[in-house]
């Protein structure tokens, strides 16, 4: 049985989930259900990033331990995973001292042993929302161009990585897709990146001005940084630092947001060939999502709570957007309007009014023995193919949009054949012809929409989805 290891970015506690986390999980998630309806033997992971300066301080400021609060933001992550009907097999803490933190320290080892750690003291611009240094040509006029807040003038002795000895064969894994990018701008904007000159990357941080996080081995004055820690837990989660890791070693898809591109296609791999190990095979950068154009934000009063999406539309609801509205790829908007606009058209008035006028059809109809006809099978099979196509890409919407075209072609069918009338030709066999459609429907479903899927799989004699105004 084929192995696939899939992961999201670890999320950072510092504050409850967004949506636009719960864009990442799901993305993730349609990918494990569809890799396992192949057969394939799925090791999916998620977790939290539990270290840092802003964990430390938001802690601070309510007035709890840190690990208290990194207990209590993490739960709510737990929370989500579920509500979002995420299959994941495991979840990774990076406070974790008997799974993540061996790990962390046999890496730092390593790197140490293969000379790619140095101290140095080093003075520079400090983001604290980035809770990196960063460049002079990422502070556009004084800010940050990620976080828009003016960077810290720090001057501290830190252990570094030699990022720039990696130069050459990061180039080289890039322009040969040793890692399959997706999207290939994302892997141009990092060819970029390096052809402008890599600069070694801080591995370390004073205890006394962070507090929180792993120790560096030997040196109690200084805490791993995120890089050395947070990255790691791809590998130490499935045993690195205890147990042989080639079982699931190299993963298949790490599912990352955009913001976070640098790290994962320059700082991790350069990680990996200092450590010896493969490359993940795929990794895949979704966009953000804005809020009716505008990014979110507390102060516009534009934060999405999927918890609440959730509650009043449902799970497959919220699942069926983000992977239908959302190109997955690309920046992404959230309205309610076009959220109930996709709600109520293909949702109630498409997949829901379908399956009941089907199983309202069937009713007290004997369909024993009858075979689907070969057109009705071909048109299935062509939709699967569809699907199964640009889900191996990960075009999320395209697959989507194949099962909706297979769903418009079945309500073509019973106008075209009236299987309602009394006098109906052939009655008994377009029934079952659209039965065997919509039993493929809810087959072809199953990895975007999970509950709706079994619902109709078993027959549901309800209304998947309640009109909403």
């Amino acid at each position: 049985m084929k192995k696939t290891y899939l992961t999201t970015s670890i999320a950072y506690t510092n504050a409850p989930p967004h949506i636009g986390y719960a864009l990442e999980l799901v993305q993730a998630d349609v990918s494990a259900r569809f890799k396992r309806s192949l057969g394939e033997d799925v090791w999916f992971l998620t977790g939290t990033d539990e270290h840092g300066l802003k964990i430390n301080q938001k802690a601070k400021d309510l007035n709890m331990d840190t690990i208290e609060f990194c207990n209590k933001i993490s739960a709510k992550f737990l929370d989500l995973i579920k509500e979002l009907n995420i299959s994941n097999n495991d979840f990774i803490r990076t406070t974790d001292q008997e799974k993540h933190w061996p790990g962390v320290i046999k890496l730092w080892g390593e790197l140490v042993a293969n000379g790619d750690i140095y101290e140095k003291e080093y003075e520079g611009q400090y983001c604290v929302g980035c809770e990196a240094f960063i460049a002079e040509k990422d502070i556009v006029n004084g800010l940050c161009a990620i976080h828009k807040k003016a960077p810290e003038k720090v001057k501290e002795k830190n252990y570094f990585f030699r990022l720039s000895k990696y130069s050459n064969q990061l180039l080289e894994y890039l322009e040969k897709d040793t890692i399959k990018v997706i999207p290939q701008s994302r892997k141009n904007e990092m060819i970029s990146f390096i052809k402008s000159g890599l600069t070694d990357v801080s591995f370390s941080r004073p205890k006394d001005k962070v507090e929180w996080g792993i120790p560096v081995p030997g040196d109690d004055s200084q805490l791993i940084y995120v890089w050395a820690d947070a990255l790691t837990n791809y590998i130490s989660a499935i045993g690195y630092g205890r147990n042989d890791i080639s079982s699931y070693w190299p993963a298949d898809v790490h599912f990352i947001g955009k913001d976070i591109s640098k790290f994962h296609l320059l700082i991790w791999p350069a990680i990996l060939m200092s450590l010896g190990l493969d490359l993940p095979k795929n990794i895949f950068v979704h966009g953000f999502i804005t809020v009716n154009g505008q990014k979110m934000s507390k102060s516009l009063g534009n934060v999405i709570d999927p918890f609440e999406l959730i509650q009043k539309y449902g799970v497959d609801a919220l699942r069926y957007y983000f992977l239908r509205e959302i190109t997955p790829t690309e920046d992404g908007d959230f309205s309610y309007l076009k959220f109930q606009e996709r709600y109520n058209s293909d949702l109630v008035s498409g997949l829901g009014n379908l399956i009941a006028r089907v199983n309202a059809m069937a009713k007290n109809i004997n369909t024993n023995g009858f075979i689907a006809d070969n057109d009705i099978v071909n048109i299935a099979t062509k939709v699967k193919n569809q699907r199964d196509k640009a889900m191996e890409s990960f075009k999320f919407n395209i697959a989507l949009s194949s099962i909706w075209e297979l769903i418009s072609f079945s309500d073509k069918y019973i106008e075209e054949n009236k299987p309602w009338e009394k006098d109906a030709k052939n009655k008994e066999q377009v029934i079952f012809n659209l039965l065997f459609l919509i039993n493929n429907i809810g087959e072809l479903i199953a990895p975007f929409m999970p509950e709706t899927s079994a619902k109709i799989l078993n027959k549901y004699d309800g209304h998947l989805f309640e009109r909403i105004c």
